[in-house]
């Protein structure tokens, strides 16, 4: 199935819209401010060692200290006591495992991981004279005989002296075997120039950063059902031609810098796609709706007939509302990202070869999302049970807050995720009109953004379009409300 991918970089964030039949498929945000750490490699030291918790406090350059769990040392340690292990002072290389969340710090691990392409090179593993390389296969390639092939393949392609193991992804199953030599040399390049800059700096320092989201996206998400990647930014455009010069030359014919008069967004209304996929209600096209709610520990979605009234019987409209509504949720827990236990209400059946349609079209749908799923079948409860696995936040969690007006029962857009609004807008509007100036009106907590974290992005834009743009308090809007006003 062709996909297209857009990417839209602008100083404060970058958004990536996967697209498919003419719809937005997955969305993926990364904000310039709160970028993560995950995948990074610091030279750390300990700063701590807490025996009793078998943890330990390692200092790696942030604010916060990291924490390390004796399970995360990587090989099989003497006595089992972190205390014999580590000790206050000594340095580290360590890779970090989870974002810091709240009042912890970041997880650390010593297993030091390097993901390509097609392959992830774990390098540091020490193995007894003789013994073969370990070839691990991705939990997605499912197929005993497939995986035992791929296994086969690359053993023929690793070379004798190869200190590390290898863990397979999904994707090296469709290339050939002159793309994974080519992977795996990258990966040692890389691990090399990290141990080198090991060597040269001092503790706590960083080595290696995570590639950021729009190179994330063309590692792990384009290959050749990817017909077209419209990037709107001529700086990152020329960037993301020499990586994928250097990195995957299939893809830079691809790319294409998009010079249109609309935002590239604008393209497939992915805004209001974005602000549909934060309500609570989906409509289906045949009248039926879905209502989606996302709780602290799963996510439940009941689906409903609404106005479809059928044209033969109950069950017939049941069933085609299911059908429709399987199509729906897929896209919608990719759009959402939507991970961790999912509970599916559809509508009741009496005959089991609907249940199983319904099923076998909710898991073929499901079977195009790039994150791994699970979906049991019905329960006696005429209930479906399904995890989808956690990989990054939720699209509301990112772009929302719980509301202070409503106690927290429900959500409104944060005054960051406003400024970018009204600075995306005053894009379009100075590209249909030409005024001597903007002003925006807007609540006193978006205003006082703009004057304080958000002041370089709004005076960037200001030099972009080369007009003052004036800020104005209103203490009568809601934090959602805003108003351009052209002079």
């Amino acid at each position: 199935m062709s996909q297209e991918i857009l990417i839209n970089i602008t100083p404060q964030e970058t958004r990536v819209a996967l697209i498919e039949q003419n719809a937005v498929q997955e969305l993926h945000i990364e904000r310039t401010r709160q970028r993560g750490i995950v995948g990074n490699i610091y030279l750390a030291k300990v700063s701590r060692v807490l025996p009793g918790m078998q943890s330990a406090f390692i200092d790696i350059g942030l604010e916060r200290a990291a924490f390390i769990h004796f399970n995360d040392l990587g090989e099989p340690q003497p006595g089992g006591q972190i205390e014999k292990v580590l000790f206050e002072g000594q340095t580290l290389l360590v890779q970090v495992l989870k974002d810091p969340l709240g009042t912890k710090g970041a997880r650390l691990t010593r297993q030091i991981s390097i993901a390509g392409r097609n392959l992830v090179y774990l390098p540091q593993i020490h193995r007894p004279l003789g013994q073969e390389i370990h070839i691990g296969i991705s939990q997605k390639i499912e197929n005993p005989e497939e995986r035992e092939t791929l296994k086969n393949r690359l053993k023929g392609l690793i070379p004798a002296d190869e200190s590390g193991d290898i863990i397979v992804r999904t994707s090296a199953e469709q290339v050939s075997d002159e793309t994974l030599i080519s992977d795996l040399k990258y990966l040692r390049t890389a691990w090399q120039q990290i141990a080198q800059r090991a060597k040269e700096k001092v503790a706590p320092a960083l080595l290696h950063q995570d590639l950021n989201l729009a190179e994330r996206v063309l590692r792990d998400m384009a290959g050749p059902e990817t017909s077209q990647i419209r990037i709107d930014s001529a700086e990152n455009f020329e960037r993301l031609t020499q990586f994928t010069q250097m990195f995957m030359p299939q893809l830079s014919s691809k790319l294409t810098l998009y010079r249109g008069e609309r935002a590239l967004f604008d393209l497939f209304d992915i805004d209001s796609e974005i602000n549909k996929a934060l309500g609570r209600r989906v409509d289906l096209k045949s009248g039926g709706y879905l209502m989606i709610d996302q709780t602290e520990s799963m996510t439940t979605i009941d689906v409903n007939t609404g106005s479809f009234v059928g044209a033969r019987n109950l069950d017939d409209t049941v069933f085609k509302t299911n059908l429709e509504a399987a199509q729906a949720i897929a896209r919608q827990l990719r759009l959402r990202n939507l991970g961790g236990i999912i509970i599916i209400d559809f509508i009741d059946m009496t005959q089991s070869d609907h249940q199983e349609a319904v099923l076998s079209e909710l898991k073929k749908n499901l079977a195009r999302d790039h994150v791994r799923t699970n979906v049991n079948d019905f329960s006696s409860l005429g209930l479906i049970e399904m995890t989808r696995k956690r990989t990054r936040e939720s699209l509301s969690h990112i772009l929302c807050e719980p509301c202070s007006s409503c106690s927290g029962k429900g959500e409104i857009k944060t005054p960051q995720t406003i400024c970018y609004e009204i600075l995306r807008e005053i894009v379009r509007e100075h590209r249909q009109f030409n005024p001597k100036e903007f002003r925006i009106v807007a609540s006193p907590d978006v205003i006082d953004l703009f004057l304080e974290e958000e002041n370089q992005f709004l005076a960037m834009l200001g030099d972009f379009i080369q007009k003052p743009i004036r800020l104005q308090a209103e203490a009568g809007f809601k934090q959602e409300q805003y108003d351009i006003v052209l002079n």
